[in-house]
C-alpha cells in the first residue's frame, strides 16, 4: 500500500459511491511528475541550467547543424510564449550559450543559434539526463518500460490538445 491507496480508502469510506479509479492513476502520475522531476531538475542544476533552459538548448541541438532556429519556432516547439522565451533567452544568452543574429534573409527579425560552450554544456546534460531517466525507471523491466510508454501515449491521445 502507498500514500495513494491511503488516501484511497480515505475517499472509499467517506464517499462509497464514487468511482475512484481515475483518481489512484493521477495520484500516481502526479507523485511520479514531482519526485522524478525533482531528480531531473537536479541533473540539470549540476549543468548550471534549469529545466527550461535546457530544453532551449536541447530543441536547438536536435534541430541538427547549424543548431540555428527562429524564436517563434523555439516558442512553438517548447509551446511557451514570446515573453517567456525572451527570458530564457535573455538568461541563455548572458551565460554565452547561445547568441542572437541578425536574420540575413529578415532584417527585422533574428536568428537563436546554439554556441560551441552551448552545445558543450547541453551534450553533457542530455547524457546525464538521459541515464537518469533510465536509473529512475530501473525499477521496472525493459517489457515493463515499454508497456508504461504505450499505455502513457494511448491515455495522452484521448485527451484533449493544449
Amino acid at each position: 500500500m502507498d500514500e495513494v491507496d491511503a488516501i484511497l480508502a480515505q475517499w472509499e469510506r467517506e464517499r462509497p459511491d464514487l468511482d475512484l479509479s481515475g483518481m489512484g492513476v493521477f495520484g500516481r502520475l502526479g507523485r511520479l511528475n514531482v519526485i522524478g522531476g525533482r531528480a531531473i531538475d537536479e541533473v540539470f542544476l549540476r549543468h548550471g541550467l534549469q529545466r527550461g533552459e535546457f530544453d532551449v538548448l536541447a530543441t536547438l541541438r536536435r534541430s541538427g547543424p547549424p543548431y540555428i532556429l527562429i524564436p517563434s519556432a523555439l516558442s512553438e516547439t517548447l509551446m511557451l510564449s514570446r515573453a517567456g522565451m525572451t527570458n530564457r533567452l535573455d538568461r541563455l544568452e548572458t551565460a554565452g550559450l547561445i547568441e542572437r543574429r541578425l536574420d540575413q534573409d529578415d532584417r527585422r527579425s533574428f536568428l537563436i543559434a546554439l554556441t560551441p560552450e552551448g552545445r558543450r554544456v547541453v551534450d553533457a546534460a542530455v547524457s546525464e539526463h538521459t541515464a537518469n531517466q533510465v536509473r529512475l525507471l530501473s525499477s521496472l523491466t525493459p517489457q515493463e518500460r515499454t508497456t508504461l510508454d504505450e499505455l502513457v501515449r494511448k491515455l495522452l491521445s484521448g485527451m484533449p490538445p493544449q
